[in-house]
C-alpha cells in the first residue's frame, strides 16, 4: 500500500510522520475559489478537489511517480478551514489577520478538516470532516498586534496555530486537537 499526501503542508506531513505512515507528496495544484457552500460541504468539496486533481495528475505517470507496481495507491487530499460566523480561511494581509483574531477574541468557533482519500485502481473516493470546537481567551490589541508580528498568523486559517504561540490563546478545545492543526487523527 501507498499513500500520496495531496498536500505540501509542513503541518500534515509532520502529523502523518508523527503516527509512522509511509507517504509520498505530491502538491495538488487545484485553487481554492470562494464558494457559498455550507462550511462542511466546502471542506469536503475542498479536499475531494485536491485529491482529485492529483490522482487525475498520477494517470498514466506510474512509473515517473515511482509508485508500487503492485498493491493499492491511495490519494489523500485534506483542507481546513475556520468557522465562526463565517468560513475564515488564510489572512491576506496584517489587517486581516487582525480582523479575523479580533472576531474570534473571547468566543467558541469551529475548526473543520475534510479529509478525501480516493483508490487510485478504481477512482472511488471516501470524503468526510472532522469538526473541532475551539474557544478562545480574550485578546487584547496589544497580544493580537504582537501576535501578528511574529509572523505565525499567515499560511494558516483563521490567522492562529494551535500548534505554535497561537496556543497562548487557546482556552479549552472539545474534540481532535490534530484536526486544529491540519489533518485528524
Amino acid at each position: 500500500m501507498r499513500i500520496i499526501l495531496a498536500s505540501n503542508s509542513p503541518r500534515r506531513k509532520e502529523i502523518l510522520s508523527q503516527v509512522g505512515l509511509d507517504f509520498k507528496v505530491i502538491p495538488s495544484s487545484f485553487e481554492e475559489n470562494e464558494t457559498d457552500m455550507p462550511p462542511d460541504e466546502l471542506v469536503n468539496h475542498f479536499a475531494y478537489m485536491k485529491a482529485l486533481d492529483v490522482y487525475e495528475q498520477m494517470k498514466g505517470s506510474e512509473t515517473s511517480l515511482d509508485l508500487p507496481k503492485d498493491g493499492e495507491v491511495f490519494v489523500v487530499g485534506a483542507d481546513t478551514i475556520v468557522f465562526y460566523d463565517r468560513v475564515l480561511g488564510k489572512p491576506k494581509d496584517k489587517e486581516d489577520a487582525y480582523r479575523m483574531l479580533s472576531s474570534l477574541s473571547g468566543k467558541e468557533h469551529y475548526v473543520m478538516t475534510g479529509v478525501s482519500v480516493i483508490a487510485a485502481s478504481t477512482g472511488k473516493a471516501i470524503t468526510d470532516y472532522e469538526q473541532t470546537r475551539v474557544s478562545f481567551k480574550e485578546l487584547t490589541d496589544e497580544e493580537i498586534n504582537k501576535y501578528i508580528e511574529s509572523g505565525e498568523v499567515f499560511d494558516k486559517a483563521g490567522a492562529y496555530a494551535i500548534q505554535g504561540i497561537g496556543s497562548l490563546f487557546v482556552s479549552k478545545i472539545e474534540g481532535c486537537y490534530f484536526n486544529v492543526v491540519g489533518f485528524p487523527i
